[in-house]
């Protein structure tokens, strides 16, 4: 699929590795909606971006919201390619600490957002992508989502996390095996280190020494390289069911 002319609804768009994702897609020809409740930051980047990006204040994990996200988008340009997940919440806690055990709500939120979240937007876009008329090799539709390192090296502090993007990883294969018939293509990324709003809070220091830890090359990852992937997964045709660690090799730690 080319990217030219193509529909993206972007969960978690509005900043970080979706705000990449967006300015990627509308930078190389495409459309974007971005579908985040930052309603600040995503207006402001539609608005800089022009005529091929819209905005809608989405939970990625409300079913009326992302319905209204793709119709938004297919009314406003006829279609919808592609969906790319990013919206997600990493709040770190370990299940036993000082105050006693995790609260069981801290845990299903994190899955609510992360995991059910993924699934929520890629189940809607998937049936909007259905009725796509077939390109080349009968291709309707693009899901990209995005999982996490910690999917595989899930630190202290990281059970709820780590387990809803364990959680990503383990829909990719079956997803793309269910929707198959339809011609959608299901991808994922796992993300090791990068340069996001939330690496942005932390002081300089903490940073330096995330950046030391990551073998090659030793820096934070850019998040216009995670874009890069997923525009390259949305033009590659024979790439499906997998999930790519984007991580310059990172193996993390305990902690």
């Amino acid at each position: 699929m080319k990217i030219d002319s193509s529909v993206a609804v972007v969960s978690g768009g509005a900043s970080g590795l979706g705000a990449a994702v967006v300015e990627e897609f509308a930078g190389a020809g495409g459309h974007a909606l971005i579908a985040d409740l930052d309603a600040a930051r995503g207006a402001a980047l539609a608005e800089r971006l022009g005529e091929r990006v819209r905005f809608l204040r989405t939970d990625a994990a409300d079913a009326a919201m992302v319905r209204a996200a793709i119709d938004m988008a297919r009314e406003t340009w006829g279609r919808v390619n592609i969906a790319v997940n990013c919206a997600g919440i990493a709040p770190p806690r370990r299940i036993v600490g000082k105050d006693g055990p995790m609260p069981l709500e801290e845990f299903e939120r994190v899955v609510r957002v992360n995991l059910m979240g993924t699934f929520n937007v890629c189940r809607l876009a998937a049936a909007a992508m259905s009725s796509n008329p077939p390109g080349e090799d009968g291709e309707r539709g693009v899901l990209i989502n995005t999982a996490s390192v910690a999917a595989f090296d899930g630190q202290i502090g990281q059970c709820a996390y780590a387990a809803s993007k364990a959680g990503v990883v383990g829909l990719t294969l079956p997803m793309a095996r269910d929707l198959a018939r339809h011609g959608i293509r299901v991808m994922t990324i796992a993300p090791g280190l990068f340069d996001t709003p939330l690496m942005a809070g932390l002081p300089e220091e903490a940073r330096v020494s995330l950046a030391a830890a990551v073998p090659f090359p030793a820096r934070l990852g850019d998040p216009k390289q995670f874009a890069r992937l997923a525009l390259h997964i949305v033009e590659n045709s024979y790439l499906n069911g997998e999930t790519i660690r984007l991580d310059a090799a990172l193996r993390m730690g305990p902690k």
